[in-house]
């Protein structure tokens, strides 16, 4: 998949992370770019296509997938966070969690899954993070739907292979954007980290980790709850 000369569809293009994506797109010489926001009118990236979308929506993101039938690259960016926390939180935070990231995602790849075929294949970015791997109990609605949203990427990156459809994840800790203003500590490039999704996407790989508690978090998947968890032995946690 080369980004030069694709038709690019992203989500969540008016701010942070999104809006990175279709700069660098436009940058890197994508014939077309779709920048899609619930608001097309905060879209402020020069050379793009603004289009009204919220993922959440189905009658939305039907009218989205009907107008931009030429896509070759879809980018599942949008999201939000309602910091649902894992005991005292309402429920209906963490069915916003769900409904945004799992089932906003899977109806956006449904929708584009026609049309990237009919276009050559293409490919998909999932916008995923360090937490589709780690939980925190602060974030404990986020981290869980992002778990899930991650199960759904692999199970659309198999279902999409025989059209020749191409599906990264991305894996990304906390970024110098609107989401993490509130947050201390290290913080991702944003520039940086859509310029790596997709370099990777051009190189074919399955998964983009963005930054060092990225790849921690994955390597210590593998050595149990005692590694990806340290506090629980009264060490400093991973983030």
């Amino acid at each position: 998949m080369k980004i030069q000369d694709s038709i690019a569809l992203v989500t969540g293009a008016n701010r942070g992370l999104g809006e990175q994506f279709a700069r660098e797109l436009v940058a890197a010489g994508a014939a077309k770019v779709y920048a899609g926001a619930r608001d097309p009118g905060k879209v402020t990236v020069p050379g793009v296509v603004p289009v009204a979308v919220d993922i959440t929506d189905p009658e939305s993101v039907r009218a989205v997938a009907d107008l931009a039938q030429d896509v070759t690259l879809l980018v599942n960016n949008a999201g939000s966070t309602t910091r649902a926390d894992v005991l005292t939180t309402g429920l209906d935070a963490f069915r916003t969690e769900f409904e945004t990231h799992v089932l906003g995602t899977l109806s956006m790849c449904r929708a584009f899954a026609p049309a990237l075929g009919r276009n050559g294949g293409g490919a998909i970015v999932n916008v995923l993070s360090v937490l589709s791997w780690l939980s925190v109990t602060a974030s404990a609605g986020y981290a869980a739907a992002k778990s899930a949203e991650w199960s759904v990427t692999n199970s659309l990156r198999l279902a999409l292979a025989e059209q020749g459809t191409q599906v990264t994840a991305l894996h990304v800790s906390y970024m110098a954007t609107d989401m993490a203003a509130s947050v201390a500590g290290p913080k991702a490039d944003p520039v940086a980290v859509a310029r790596a999704a997709l370099d990777g996407v051009e190189a074919g790989l399955h998964e983009v980790l963005a930054d060092d508690a990225s790849r921690q978090a994955q390597a210590a998947l593998a050595e149990g709850p005692g590694a990806l968890y340290p506090q629980l032995s009264g060490r400093p946690g991973l983030i």
